[in-house]
């Protein structure tokens, strides 16, 4: 796994061994980043279930101005402190170790605001409708900013009150699904 473009181009990064994460293929990476690349410069990035940072990573790398990265897992912390000083990254983020849903609740205290947001919940796991309900409720999504929600293309996309889906992308085992505020999407 490697940081595809921007300023830690090359990069190689850290993964947890084992299945406990599913990291998102270079393939993948590289397609969603071409999608975003007009909205990546300057932007504020929350990446959700962040496993290894990969994800937050690369939109720091191309150029987003800041990155939160929640993770649960104590031990994919320590990865995502490893990458994103190896990537010389660490100032422009902050690691938030909690469960997604804390996590959210924090972030909606604090009154932050987010850009762009990317959750990739443990497949199989019936969260994908829960977080983004959490995320629609808790009002962190910027005016006109986007979610990505990626999951197995064997799950339906969920539909939440507040959020319009756009677009999915189907990668054969994986989907991303775009949202963005029903009120932002004319």
């Amino acid at each position: 796994m490697r940081v595809i473009s921007g300023s830690a181009r090359g990069s190689r990064l850290k993964s947890l061994e084992g299945l406990s994460t599913r990291p998102t293929t270079d393939r993948i990476k590289e397609t969603l980043f071409n999608i975003l690349a007009p909205d990546i410069y300057d932007c504020v990035f929350l990446d959700l279930f962040s496993g290894s940072g990969a994800i937050a990573i690369e939109a720091l790398s191309r150029g987003a101005k800041e990155a939160v990265l929640v993770e649960n897992s104590a031990k994919a912390v320590e990865i995502i402190k490893e990458n994103l000083i190896h990537t010389k990254l660490y100032d422009k983020a902050e690691i938030i170790k909690a469960d997604v849903f804390s996590a959210l609740e924090e972030l909606r205290l604090k009154g932050r605001q987010f850009d762009i947001i990317f959750m990739d919940p443990p497949y199989n796991s019936g969260l994908y409708g829960e977080v983004l309900k959490k995320i629609a409720e808790a009002e962190i999504l910027r005016e006109n900013g986007i979610i990505i929600e990626e999951q197995s293309s064997k799950d339906s996309v969920p539909c939440v009150e507040g959020l319009f889906n756009y677009r999915v992308k189907d990668y054969g085992t994986t989907k991303m699904a775009f949202y963005t505020l029903e009120e932002s999407y004319d």
